[in-house]
Order: C-alpha cells, then sequence, then structure tokens
C-alpha cells in the first residue's frame, strides 16, 4: 500500500523583547539559575500581570508580514495543567481569540517550484521553566528563568506532505522572524523550536489519520530525522495490524527514536477560559498602520530585487537572502563599486564554505566588508587571477592584512605583461616536441595541457585570458 505523510508544526519562536511578556524580569539567557524569576513570574499571591506592549508588537509585525489576519481583538486565556516548571499551575495564552490568525507562507521546493502553506494562527503565550534532570541524585532540578519568557506560537495547516517541506517550512519561518528581528534563532538556546504533528493515510484517503505530536525539537536537521522516524514507525504499527495511539512523543537525538512520553491531550483538557487578571488587547487601524511602516524588506522582495536590478539568477538571489546578515553583507560588499555576481559568487563559495567549516556566522566572519570588496577588485583589473586570489583569501582569512598587503607579501601579482607570458609558452612549447607534433596533427584536447604547463611554469600567476590568446597564435 502506498502511504501518505501529512505534517503540520507548531513553531515557537522566542520573541526579542528585554523583559518577560507580563513582568519586568530579564529575558538574558545564561543567568545562574532561578535569579530571573520574580514574583509574578513565581505566581506567589497577590500579583498581577501586566501585558508587555513590545511582545504585541511584534506579534503584530509577523501578522503583517505574513498576510495574515491580525486581530484587532484578541484575548489571553489561562491554559491549566500540572507541571513542576509552572508554578501558577496554568500557562497564560491564547486560544479561541489570537492576536494573528489566518495567512500563508510560499517554501521553495527542490524541484525549484514554490508550495503555498497555510498559518492557521499564531499566538502569544508565556513560556514555562525548566526541568533538569543532571546531577540531582535522581531527583530533577527548577530553573525559572525562563519562566514567562514571551513567546509567538507558529501553527502551520497540515499542508506539508514530507520532512523536507517541513524543514523548508521551518526555515522560511526562522529567516522571516530573524528579517523582523522579533527573535534571535538561536536554535541552540532554545529561542526557536518547533513541535510536530506526524500522521499517515492511505494514498488517496481524505481523512486524516491519528497523528503523535513529537516535541520540543531544536534543529533542521532533527526535525528532519524525527519525522522520517515517525512516519516509519506509524506504518510500521498500521501494517503489523496495530492501532496508532494520539500521543506526544519525545525525539531521542542520541539514540535516533522516538519514545512516548504521554496520551496527547485535546484543547477541553486544559479548561481553558479568559484570564480575568488581563484586558483584551484591542488594536486600531493607526497602530496597524504604525507598524506596517517598520516593516523591513522581506526575503521575497529583496530576492526579486536581487535578480531585477542586479542580474542575479532567482538560485544566487534565493541563496543570498537566506538570513538578513547575508543579505547585508553582499549588499555592503557590492556597495564598494563590485560587480554583483562576482561578490555573489565569492560570498555563496569561498565565504560560505570556510564558515561553515569553522562553524561561524557572516557576522564573524574574519575578512571584513572592505577587505572582500579590496580583494574582488584586484580580480577586476586583472591584478590576480581568480586563482591567486584563493590565496589571497586564506592570507586575509588568518589576519595576514588586506589585499594589497597580501599580495605583495606573498609575491602573488599576476603576470600581464605580454612579453613575460609569450617567453614562458616559448620554453614550454619548446619542451614539448611531442605534444605539439600531436596538437598540430588534430589532437586538440593537447591544448588544455600546454595551459596547465605555462600556468605551472608561471606559479598561477600568468593571466589565463592572456595565456589562452597567445597560446593559440603560438600554436598554429
Amino acid at each position: 500500500m502506498e502511504w501518505e505523510t501529512v505534517i503540520g508544526l507548531e513553531i515557537h519562536a522566542q520573541l526579542r523583547t528585554k523583559s518577560k511578556i507580563f513582568s519586568s524580569a530579564s529575558t538574558a539567557f545564561g543567568a545562574a539559575p532561578n535569579t530571573q524569576a520574580c514574583a509574578v513570574d513565581l505566581g506567589l499571591p497577590g500579583v498581577l500581570p501586566v501585558v508587555n506592549a513590545e511582545a504585541i508588537r511584534m506579534a503584530t509585525k509577523f501578522g503583517l508580514a505574513t498576510n495574515s489576519e491580525v486581530c484587532k481583538h484578541s484575548v489571553f486565556a489561562r491554559k491549566n495543567y500540572f507541571y513542576p516548571d509552572l508554578p501558577k499551575g496554568y500557562q497564560i495564552s491564547q486560544m479561541e481569540l489570537p492576536i494573528v490568525g489566518v495567512g500563508s507562507i510560499d517554501i521553495d521546493l527542490e524541484d525549484g517550484t514554490k508550495k503555498t502553506i497555510g498559518i492557521t494562527r499564531a499566538h502569544l503565550e508565556e513560556d514555562a521553566g525548566k526541568s533538569l534532570h543532571e546531577d540531582y541524585q535522581g531527583m530533577t532540578g527548577i530553573d525559572l528563568n525562563r519562566a514567562g519568557t514571551p513567546l509567538l506560537e507558529i501553527v502551520s495547516e497540515p499542508d506539508m506532505r514530507s520532512a523536507k517541506e517541513a524543514v523548508a517550512y521551518m526555515k522560511k519561518i526562522h529567516s522571516l522572524v530573524q528579517y523582523l528581528e522579533i527573535c534571535d534563532g538561536n536554535m541552540a538556546e532554545g529561542s526557536f523550536r518547533c513541535d510536530a504533528n506526524v500522521s499517515v493515510r492511505p494514498k488517496g484517503q481524505k481523512e486524516y489519520g491519528t497523528r503523535a505530536e513529537l516535541k520540543n525539537i531544536n534543529s533542521f536537521r532533527f526535525v528532519e530525522r524525527a519525522i522520517n522516524l515517525e512516519v516509519e514507525r506509524q506504518i510500521e504499527e498500521i501494517e503489523d495490524g496495530r492501532k496508532v495511539v494520539q500521543e506526544t512523543r519525545l525525539y531521542d537525538a542520541d539514540k535516533h527514536e522516538t519514545r512516548s512520553m504521554r496520551s496527547k491531550e485535546e484543547a477541553n483538557d486544559y479548561r481553558y477560559f479568559p484570564d480575568p487578571d488581563l484586558l483584551p488587547v484591542v488594536l486600531d487601524d493607526v497602530y496597524l498602520e504604525e507598524v506596517r511602516k517598520t516593516l523591513p524588506e522581506l526575503p521575497a522582495e529583496k530576492s526579486t530585487r536581487f535578480v531585477n536590478d542586479l542580474g542575479l539568477s532567482e538560485y544566487d538571489a534565493g541563496i543570498l537572502t537566506t538570513s538578513r546578515e547575508l543579505a547585508d553583507f553582499f549588499e555592503a560588499v557590492i556597495n564598494e563599486s563590485v560587480e554583483a555576481k562576482l561578490t555573489a559568487n565569492w560570498i555563496i563559495g569561498d565565504v560560505s564554505a570556510r564558515l561553515n567549516k569553522e562553524d561561524l556566522s557572516i557576522t564573524d566572519c574574519p575578512v571584513s566588508v572592505i577587505h572582500l570588496a579590496g580583494m574582488l577588485k584586484r580580480i577586476e583589473d586583472n591584478t590576480i587571477s581568480g586563482k591567486i586570489a584563493k590565496d589571497v583569501f586564506d592570507g586575509m582569512w588568518k589576519g595576514e592584512g588586506d589585499a594589497d598587503t597580501v599580495i605583495e607579501k606573498k609575491g602573488l601579482k599576476q603576470i600581464t605583461d605580454n612579453s613575460a607570458i609569450e617567453a614562458i609558452i616559448d620554453e614550454v612549447i619548446s619542451n614539448s616536441p611531442n605534444q605539439l607534433e600531436q596538437y598540430r596533427s588534430g589532437k586538440d584536447k593537447l591544448f588544455g595541457y600546454f595551459v596547465g604547463q605555462v600556468m605551472k611554469a608561471s606559479q598561477g600567476k600568468a593571466n589565463p585570458a592572456q595565456v589562452n590568446t597567445i597560446l593559440k597564435d603560438k600554436l598554429k
């Protein structure tokens, strides 16, 4: 039997506010346990929450950026459940009236096509604390620093049909919230994570299968692995005559397995009701227009501009706009009067490869915008070749100075003097009588041999275009 996978994601983006969603306690990461949890976060008697206006603004930006319905009247509710890291016994969230309603976002598929993924809603809520299970002699420690941190939970429609589509959607949201500067996207610190609702059904069936929810996955690689593993598990369950149970499951990356945590609750299990301590959030057209004016150029718009105005391919433009920092770096380089395509090739190629190898982001790149632009100008004016530029780039990466300094220090200036190149070519030809005879008898492929020998003799410094021109004339 052929099976179809159905996936919906619930993405939790931690908002970049300085204080928590209902208190003035700091949201800074890395503080000592329980030093950033105030009386409001702890739910002590007599305290009252006050909504953080910046969290409202950030959620509104997301809604406008995704062409979603931004609800002018939204309500905070209490989601009741007991867990050790939730001292109040309830979580303040939104249920029936969220701040952001229906919208959509387009993702790019591997075959070059696009697919629209529906956004069901995006609602504000407070994060819970964190349970710590290590180094407590069989007990569990509770750190409430995270309690009350503002989250925007972005709930998709079950429109994804493969783990790769789910990753593409998650990456698109990840890029968007960073462009909007509402979330730092740091997955290692838990600022951006997701729950995946996964089910399978026979190909062609309209009804959804029973879903399992995979909780708190904090890397793109793990999302893909966890979903594929869960799909295999569900298909095996059904084909072996058992039923898939609706439940919450944990993905263990170390053991590469999913395991049951608890049966999956429904909304009525949480006994949602409007929080009596918080007024409804009411927005008007003036506020929405003010927020709309603060929206940056979004990835799709920027990509289109790179194609139309700079002549880049859609592929190159798509890569360069995956993050705001990468796009800004690219634009800063070309603003130094460097050709766009050459800049794109270097950033997508050598720069990105070196960053990946050393696990660095573009903001940590040892080669500055000015230094990279300086090197690219030396390629453009034929001071160095593209091949020599790799040595120059390596020198700049290691802190040996700007391009001109590295070129001078290592003697890497390209040979562009025709007479000097002719002398090298004459010597190569005189040392290769057999190859010369074969070439002139019709073996044209040997032209590459002569080019290689000239470049070797010149230590890679001869201008390739001049070498080709002069060689063709000499080999006649």
